[in-house]
Parts: structure tokens; sequence; C-alpha cells
């Protein structure tokens, strides 16, 4: 009842005239007031609205941290005063103006006004308005009194006070009401495994978002403490150090007010979220967790390698090494001779290469065809949009075509994400057809023939080639080759990629559930 009390008072204030006049009285014939010199010009004060019922009881309806009022000559004697973006409880009233208000000297440096009016709006309300200021030491005092207010068909009496307290502005103030800086408390429970990276601020856009885990969960992110800096004399709602809600999708809107009065709304939210793969866990059969490599293929030819003839004892081609952080994956092409074991080729060299989906060495053989031997994809139930991590690389020196030697081709690394369409869990792409597919929807795909002896960023921003649609099945892969062209037996011995701190950005928030869209939290 009281938010649509003064939702339909102040509406009808901000569409009629509030107050035609500060006074009837002539202005003083000897113009004494130094409206120029001190009292015109902007303010910048508090400004709290409260609500009294009858009986007198006082309810708060809203505070303004930063309100500008504008102060103008109207004569020798007498000053207009412009209340501009008045607003509270979240909405947005226009403009208040008081017109034409005599200045009468008080005491010595101190100016006061007053003015009275109704207001009687036929069907809507009735209401008898004072207005008291001061002018004194180069502040603003103002009281406005909206008495007596009777909402059509409510025959109870309402008044609404508006207090206000400024001081006038040098006009060198800065306009600048910018967020400069935006993190968490880290000190929250679980904020350094949900919030990834750093947060992006857009000032063309008004925005910041972030990323968080794709293993977030709602009631974590309702908890967020963000921390943040704003321009210099600028002031800010809600305030720094204050939780808030960022779960389903919500959009925290922070007010900034420049030194000068300068209004910017910043909108905070969720951009997306992220799968991250730091390659700390290794499984006991020497595979980083979480992904498929061709150990298992070399781990054939050990075991069977004898009866055709090779002899391969060298490392695995997929093992742990030292990371940008911590441990990193190591991906080497490897010499495993060539050959035939039990009817299936083996090649001159085996291309070290991880992926997510699955290996099955023995497809080779199940199915007659080597390259079924990669099951590449997981099941993916989001939109990826970017694959990001950390890479060097070593191309080999001894190139082979097959098995043949060719001294005037360069080895490459290839870094790929590849996100298709299925019908069901089992359906998957192979090393025939992961790159041509018509199932494709997005792809993204960088090489590097380059030696990169430091740690180097890259990054797969997945084009898409065909709409995403939620409600279809799709799976994802990611692929890391120490050579582009291994899968047909085309790779340098020695070839070394490694690989760290791999991060899947997705698209949209944690939390929405159904038919639940983004909520603006104020």
């Amino acid at each position: 009842m009281k938010k649509n009390l003064l939702l339909y008072l102040f509406a009808v204030l901000c569409t009629v005239t509030l107050f035609t006049a500060c006074s009837d009285d002539d202005e003083p014939q000897t113009p004494t007031i130094p409206v120029d010199e001190e009292i015109a010009g902007k303010y910048k004060g508090g400004l709290d609205v409260s609500l009294v019922m009858e009986g007198g009881t006082s309810t708060p309806a809203g505070t303004v941290a930063s309100q500008i009022i504008t102060v103008t000559k109207a004569g020798e004697a007498s000053v207009n005063l412009q209340i501009t973006n008045f607003s509270f409880m979240g909405l947005d009233l226009g403009t208040i103006n008081l017109n034409n208000c005599q200045l009468v000297e008080t005491s010595a440096g101190v100016y006061g006004f007053t003015a009275s009016t109704t207001m009687d709006v036929t069907g809507v309300l009735a209401a008898d308005i004072a207005a008291e200021g001061t002018f004194s030491d180069g502040g603003l005092d103002l009281d406005l009194d909206i008495d007596n207010v009777k909402l059509a068909g409510n025959s109870v009496n309402y008044t609404v006070k508006v207090i206000y307290a400024g001081d006038k502005m040098t006009g060198n103030e800065s306009s600048a009401a910018e967020i400069t800086s935006f993190v968490f408390d880290r000190e929250v429970a679980l904020v350094d495994s949900l919030v990834l990276g750093e947060p992006v601020i857009d000032a063309a856009s008004k925005t910041v978002t972030f990323v968080v885990a794709d293993t977030a969960k709602a009631e974590h992110l309702a908890i967020l403490v963000p921390t943040f800096e704003i321009s210099k004399g600028a002031t800010v709602t809600p305030a720094s150090g204050v939780a808030q809600d960022f779960s389903n999708g919500k959009v925290v809107t922070y007010t900034v007010t420049a030194e000068d009065g300068t209004v910017a709304e910043w909108k905070v939210s969720v951009s997306g979220n992220m799968s991250v793969y730091s390659f700390e866990g290794w499984s006991s059969s020497g595979e980083p967790e979480g992904w498929a490599t061709c150990n298992a293929a070399v781990s054939l030819i050990k075991a069977f390698g004898g009866m055709a003839g090779i002899t391969y004892d060298g490392p695995m081609p997929i093992r742990e090494d030292e990371g940008l952080e911590g441990k990193a994956a190591l991906l080497q092409s490897i010499d495993t001779q060539g050959g035939t074991i039990m009817g299936t080729p083996v090649p001159k060299v085996t291309a070290g290469s991880m992926f997510l989906g699955t290996f099955n060495a023995f497809s080779a053989v199940t199915e007659g065809d080597a390259m079924k031997s990669t099951k590449f994809g997981i099941v993916y139930d989001k939109k990826p949009l970017k694959v990001k991590g950390y890479y060097k690389y070593t191309p080999g020196t001894d190139f082979y075509e097959g098995s043949t030697l060719n001294p005037d081709r360069a080895d490459a690394c290839a870094l790929s994400a590849i996100l298709y369409e299925v019908e069901n869990e089992d359906e998957t792409l192979d090393g025939n057809n992961v790159y041509s597919s018509d199932k494709i929807v997005a792809m993204a795909k960088m090489t590097d023939a380059n030696t990169v002896t430091d740690w180097t960023e890259f990054e797969l921003n997945l084009e898409y080639k065909k709409d995403y649609d939620p409600t279809k099945m799709y799976k994802f892969a990611v692929i890391f080759s120490a050579s582009e062209d291994g899968a047909a037996y085309n790779a340098a011995v020695g070839s070394t990629l490694w690989i760290d701190e791999v991060t899947i950005e997705n698209e949209g928030s944690i939390g929405l559930e159904g038919d639940e869209t983004a909520e603006v939290v104020e």
C-alpha cells in the first residue's frame, strides 16, 4: 500500500506544476542578496523520504546519497530550484521544480524561503504542499511537506516528508562515474573455486562480467562479496564489500554518482561458466585425469610388438612434466618402428595426442580400422564458446610420411575444439571424420610449426556453423597433438607439445532451471 501511494503521488507531482511560485510577494526594491555570488549553482547532498501515517507513525521510504539540486537566479532576490533525477524505492520520478522562490535574509548570511500551494487532481489525489528552505555558509537545507494526501477512494490522510541537506559545488568536480577495479572477497567459502580469472570491466557498456566454474552451485553464487574501487570523489550504491546474489542469471545494478553529480548505472553479472583442467591429477596408468591419450596404443605395441619384431621400450608419449603452475601434460611423437601387429599396421612414428573422449586400441582389430580407436568427444550439455590455456612446442627434425623419411617437410602441433550433434550417447566421431562430418556444429583449430620455448597463452574461439539448440544432444572434443597430421601416420620423431591450465568457457550462468529468466537486482 505504501509503495502504491508513493508511486501515485510522485507520478502526479512530476506531471503537473508542483509549485507555481515560492512567494506571491513583490521582490525587494533594493537587491541586497548575493544571488549570483553566493547562492546560484549546483548543490550535492543527501535526500531522505519518509511516509507519515495518521497517528504520527513514520516509515522510511527511500534515501538518495548524492542528490543534485540546481539553483538558478530568477530575480535580484529570488531563485529557481530544480531537483533532477528524483527517485527512491527504485522509482525514477523525474524532475521537481521550485520556481521564483523569494529569499529573505533572516540573519547575517542566512537566506530563507517558504512556499505553499495545494494540489487537487480529480480522481487521483488531493494534497496540501509546503516547502521551507535555507541557504547559509555554502549549504542548502530543504524540507518538503506534502500534507493531507488523499488518494481517490481512500479516506485516510497521509503526509510525505522530504528532507535534503547539501553543499554548493565548486564547478571543478569530476564527472567520472566509473568502476575502476572489481574483485571478489577470497575469504568467502569456496570463492576461489567459484570465480575463475579476473572480472572483465567494460567502460563503454558500463558492465562487469565474470566467469564461474561449471561446478558452481546457485547457493554459493548467492553470497558472493564483491569489493571494488570507483572514480575519485564518486559514491556508489550498493556499497563495496556487501554480499550480492549472482545466482540464476541475476544482474546486480550498481549506481555510481560522480563528484559533479553525473550518474552511471553499471550492470554486473555472470557471463558464463568454465571447465578447468590443470593437469594436477594423473591416473595410475600415467594419463591425465579426464583425458584419453595414445598411451594405450603404445602399451599395446609394447605388449605384443615382440611377435612382429617391434621392441619399443621408451617412455610413453603422454606423461607429466613441470608446468606453468604445478604439473603439465607433455605430448611427444615417438619412433614406434612401424610394422604390423595382428594384422593392424603400426606407424613408424606414433604422434603424441590426447583428447576429451575415449581411446580403444583394440578397435583397430575388432573394427578393422585403426582410425576408429579414437572416439572423440564427451556428452556436453552447455554451449562452449572458447578453449584457452598455455602451451610450449618443439618440432622434431626427422619427419616421416608413413615409413618414408621426408627431410623437406616440417612438423607442427595442432590444438582443436569441435562440437557436434549426436542422436544418442553411443554415437561418436573418430579419426576418419572428426574434422569433416556434417554433424559438426562448431569448430576451432590452430597450428604452430615454430619452436615455442616459453609458456604461451592460446585461445580457440569456436566458430558456429549451425545454430545451437539446447534441446538437442551434443558431444564436445578438445584435441591436442604434437604432430598435426599424426592421424595419417605423418609426424616427426621427437616433436614435443606441452599443455597446461586449460579452460573451456561456456555461455550462460549457473542455476537456471526450466523457463527461469535472468533477474535484475538493484
